[in-house]
């Protein structure tokens, strides 16, 4: 049989095969030889042991059309990121860490400001301004009054999304209206590992709807960009391409360089100066750990 894997956790993988079945899957050994770790996505052929157990064995792993690292993920279509926009007021250092992330494993991303029915002033406009700017798409939602929850929809469809964010900005409830069987789903699996449902702990696949699936991951509140040289985190800020043609040198890193198309836009208030300044912060970030 195929399925495909919505949850791992202990050593168990939770497959679903397409229709209505789950079944816990341990993965043969054939896999820890060779050092292959399933992921949630993974499309897998797998062996039933007991059908009224709904238990069985993951043969295959069948070709992934990617996967990624953080959160660990295969098959993945777009990530849609969560942040509030107020009570808290986003962390846009971390926000801009995740979209590093993401640009380095060419994952697009659509943002999502979640807590709008509490909004005031022009803080709407203030985050569209920096992101759009920046090539992102940004939607405003709430999960309270239902505000571009539709929008949220046409998104998703016919794709395979990972919803990450934050803890505490509503991730959560957004989940359970685009899902309502969410809670009774994770609980099943829940019940079956005896572990608590009402925090995400770990990453789990939802169906949706037709060709459509979302990935509910655990809550972040820190995110470490890693395995980069300081002078290729630019490359990652798709938004500085556009002015660099007026850099003087070659391999220009906008840092400290007198002559730069970059800190002249930045001046001129066509970049925004949360994301130039969170990309100084990585920059030196990077820059430093070279050095231990």
């Amino acid at each position: 049989m195929t399925g495909k894997i919505i949850k791992g956790i202990a050593g168990f993988y939770y497959v679903h095969d397409g229709k209505s079945r789950l079944y816990e899957c341990k993965a043969k050994g054939v896999f820890r030889n060779k050092k292959i770790k399933p992921l949630v996505g993974d499309d897998v052929e797998f062996s039933v042991l007991d059908e009224e157990e709904l238990t069985g064995n993951i043969d295959r792993i069948l070709p992934r059309k990617n996967a990624l690292v953080r959160p660990a993920a295969a098959n993945v279509d777009q990530a849609m990121v969560v942040f509030s926009i107020t009570h808290p007021a986003p962390n846009l250092n971390l926000l801009d860490r995740f979209l590093v992330m993401m640009e380095r494993q060419q994952v697009p991303v659509v943002i999502c400001f979640n807590k709008v029915d509490l909004c005031e002033g022009d803080l709407m406009e203030q985050y569209g301004q920096i992101y759009r700017q920046a090539g992102y798409e940004v939607e405003f939602i709430s999960t309270v009054d239902k505000r571009g929850l539709d929008r949220v929809r046409e998104w998703l469809q016919g794709k395979t999304t990972v919803l990450a964010g934050p803890s505490g900005v509503g991730k959560s409830s957004l989940t359970n209206e685009l899902h309502p069987d969410a809670a009774m789903e994770t609980g099943d699996i829940s019940r079956k590992i005896e572990r608590g449902k009402h925090t995400t702990r770990h990453s789990q696949l939802f169906h949706i709807g037709e060709d459509t699936f979302m990935m509910d991951t655990p809550g972040f509140s820190s995110m470490y960009v890693e395995d980069l040289e300081a002078g290729e985190l630019k490359e990652y800020f798709p938004e500085f391409a556009a002015f660099e043609e007026g850099c003087k040198f070659l391999g220009c890193v906008h840092v400290g360089e007198k002559v730069c198309g970059v800190k002249e836009a930045l001046s001129q208030g066509k970049l925004a100066r949360s994301r130039y300044d969170n990309y100084l912060l990585m920059y030196q970030e990077l820059k430093n750990k070279r050095r231990y």
